[in-house]
This record gives C-alpha cells, structure tokens and sequence, in this order.
C-alpha cells in the first residue's frame, strides 16, 4: 500500500534479542518484521542504525493547564518525540489540580488536540477525593498519584484515613511521591538559622534527606501490603530505600519502583557546576547512592527509569534557595542517558528496552504498545549508536528555553521517531505533529 511505511536493513533492539530486520507499518500499526519486505510504501533506510520500542514515560509534567509559563502538553510532547518519547503519563499538580474525573477528561481533550506523543493523566489525591478515585475508569486513567507527605496545596494527603481509603479502594495503581514533610521542615529551619536567605544549592541533599525518603517509602510500603494493593514508588533517590524492593520478574510484583534520569545521571558533586539547574524533588544525592541506583537498574531491584520532567522558567531557577524552584527538563535526553550507560558498561543494549519501554507496558498493562511487536502500535525510535552530539540550549524543544545537560557530551543521536504508525520525527526535523492517541489499558 502506499500509504505503508518501510524500515530497512535496522538492528532490532528488543525483548532480550539484536537482529537485522525490516519493518512493515500500515495503518499505525506493525504489519511485519521479517529479513526482507517488499512494498510500495514510504522506505526508511536504516542501514547502520538501531531500532528500539519508543520511550514510555511515567512520569511527566507538561504544565497544562494553569502553568503554561513553563510549558504545555504541544511544547513538552514535541520535546519528547525529538528525544525518542512515544508515550507519556501526565501528573496531576496543575491548576486546577486533576482532582476530579472531570478535570481529568478536560486535560484528555487538550491532549488530543495538541500532543505529538502518546497520552494518558493521573487522578490526583486529596484528603477529601476518594469518591472520584472510586469511580475511575480503569480502562483510561493510568494511574492515582499520591503525595506521600510532600507536596503544594490540596494535592498533599496526610490524613490517615484518608491514605487507608486511597490504598484500600483505589483501581488502578497508585504511585507515590515519598518525601516526609515534618522531617524537611524541620531540616529548612536548622538551615534558615545557619545560613538565613544564603542557603547553598549543595544542602539540599541534606533538607530533603535521606531519611526524609526512607521513612515516608516505608509507610506507602506497609499501606501496600496492609491492602494487597499495586504500588508504585517514584524516582528513588537513595540506597537505603532499595531493601524494600524485590527482583522479581515483574509480572510477579505488586510493589515497584523507578529512577529518574536526573538521579541517574548526576550527584551531589555536581550541586558545584550545575547549582539551581538541578534541584529537585527528591533530591539528588551522592555518588555512592547513584551508583546503587544504577546497579539496582541493572540487577531488576529498580523495574525501569523516568523522567520527573518538570520545566521552569529559567528566571526563577535564579532565585535565592527557598524561593527556587524544584524540578527540570529532561525528556529530550532520555533515550541518550541510558545509552551513555551502555557506553560505560553499567547496563547492556538489549536490557535498555526493558527499562524504558517493556516494563512501563507491562506494570500498568498498557494495550498493544512498548513493544516491536506484529500488530502491536507502531511507535519506535531509530538511534545511530555512532554520532557524537554536544547538548545546547539553543537547540533543544523545551519551551522554557535551557536544559541542564547544556554543554555536555552524548555519543547516540536520534534520528527518526514513529508514534502510532505515523513518521513524526528525521533528522532534527519534525515532520507531522499533535499525532499523539489516548494510551489504553487491559485492566479487569
């Protein structure tokens, strides 16, 4: 069919094997995978280059709607399609906050007009919404996010009750943010008496502790086990937390975990050139925690990584400690980080699969996506393995205009990405946007 899309002579990347393959995509989907295929279609030479199953990110924030000064769903998605992103899993934390089914269905319409990558939102959590959370749609919602103790607003849950109802009724996994609030103010104020408005960017490792960590991810462990119910910890940030997970296949788990791109790739070392630029909620931490995150990646402890994209207007990065604020861009660099471990032998090319696309499909059971596979949806990334790039503000997508990986050195570069059968993505280009499809799940 002309309409048909051909990739030719690409190394395949997937479900634990590299093969030589062509592709075969009609119709938004993956026809066939075979040594030769013949076809009228759109031919993509891949000689030279690898073919991966698109990125699947859990955990984004696109800022919209309310916070559009950093971001929106068109800017971010497009930034991740540039990057290798497929799919994404927006956060609740806008304005108004996702708190009701109905404000979750008006970030799907502007979603369906405006995002290149694939899609699906959190229900938030309060105190008092446990009715909406009853009544999700699991077949829809990806997940409920929970705010563990830290948190802005009516989105922080720190009533007792009201944890036990989220994690005895919820539908769908709940995924948690597991920092504790009294341990971190109470930390702020020692640091405000020593250093007043002169805080060093470096001490946020210490405000937002380790300690701080471990004891709220203790307690959404034991809310899990107390309910039998699928959790989900986000971005771990430190080795004392890993003992509360399993390596188990993780089909077999009902408790998971994840670690975010900025945790991975820098510590606090890096608090000395990067200041601002990398402050974060969880922190990042020393280098002895991210090698432990890095092991726990590869040994299957960690299940898969993240980003916790969260864009601010470069501006307020500048301000003084307490008014900074935490979070930064990361998807367009994603896909690059886990190769840059490849390339330093912390993880194989065949395992990087499994920790950005095959695992997220399989913990929230995502339809017919995550992997190259015939008749699933066709949304891969081809990377040249081989072509060195240095990142520069000035060309990434990110509409608040900086990253924090400017100036540093990659040796992958992505060169095409298809989302949901259409080519969106070649070499620097975009070639077709807003493509993106509501994610399914297979859910009973």
């Amino acid at each position: 069919m002309k309409n048909d899309i051909i990739i030719k002579n690409c190394q395949i990347v997937n479900e634990g094997y590299i093969q030589e393959s062509d592709v075969l995509i009609r119709e938004g989907r993956i026809e066939k995978v075979a040594s030769s295929i013949v076809s009228e279609g759109k031919v993509i030479d891949a000689s030279g280059l690898h073919l991966f199953p698109g990125v699947i990110d859990d955990q984004v924030h696109f800022r919209e709607p309310g916070l559009t000064d950093r971001g929106n769903i068109k800017s971010e998605s497009l930034a991740a399609i540039a990057g290798g992103t497929t799919s994404f899993m927006d956060m609740p934390n806008v304005l108004p906050p996702t708190l009701t089914n109905d404000l979750w269905h008006k970030k799907i319409e502007i979603a369906s007009i405006n995002a290149s990558a694939n899609y699906s939102f959190y229900m938030g959590s309060s105190n008092e919404n446990i009715e909406e959370i009853r009544s999700i749609n699991a077949l829809e919602v990806c997940g409920v996010k929970v705010f563990m103790g830290a948190s802005t607003g009516n989105l922080l849950v720190d009533n007792e009750e009201s944890l036990n109802l989220i994690f005895r009724d919820s539908p769908v996994p709940i995924a948690t943010h597991c920092e504790d609030t009294p341990m971190i103010k109470k930390a702020e104020e020692k640091f405000i008496a020593k250093f007043g408005e002169e805080i060093p960017m470096e001490a946020h490792a210490e405000i937002r502790s380790r300690e701080a960590c471990l004891k709220s991810s203790k307690k959404a462990v034991d809310l899990a086990n107390k309910f039998n119910q699928n959790l989900h910890i986000l971005h771990i940030s430190t080795e004392d937390e890993l003992a509360l997970f399993s390596t188990k296949p993780i089909e077999e788990k009902l408790i998971t975990a994840e670690v975010c791109i900025p945790h991975l790739y820098f510590n606090s070392d890096d608090y000395q050139s990067k200041g601002s630029l990398i402050k974060c909620n969880p922190s990042i931490k020393s280098p002895s925690d991210q090698l432990a995150l890095k092991q726990a990646l590869k040994s299957g402890l960690i299940d898969f990584v993240a980003t916790d994209h969260a864009p601010h207007v470069l501006a307020g990065k500048s301000n003084p400690y307490m008014d900074c604020p935490s979070g930064m861009p990361s998807i367009e660099q994603t896909l690059l980080v886990v190769l840059e471990m490849v390339n330093k032998g912390e993880l194989s090319l065949v395992d990087v699969p499994n920790v950005t696309s095959h695992n997220i499909a399989k913990r929230f059971k995502i339809k017919e996506r995550g992997f190259i596979r015939e008749g699933y949806w066709a949304d891969i990334v081809l990377v040249d393995l081989d072509s060195p790039q240095v990142v520069d503000d000035k060309n990434t997508n990110y509409a608040c205009g900086w990253s924090p990986f400017n100036g540093d050195h990659f040796s992958s570069k992505i060169t095409d990405t298809i989302v949901s059968g259409e080519h969106v993505f070649s070499r620097g280009k975009f070639l077709k946007t807003q493509q993106g499809k509501q994610l399914e799940f297979l859910r009973s």
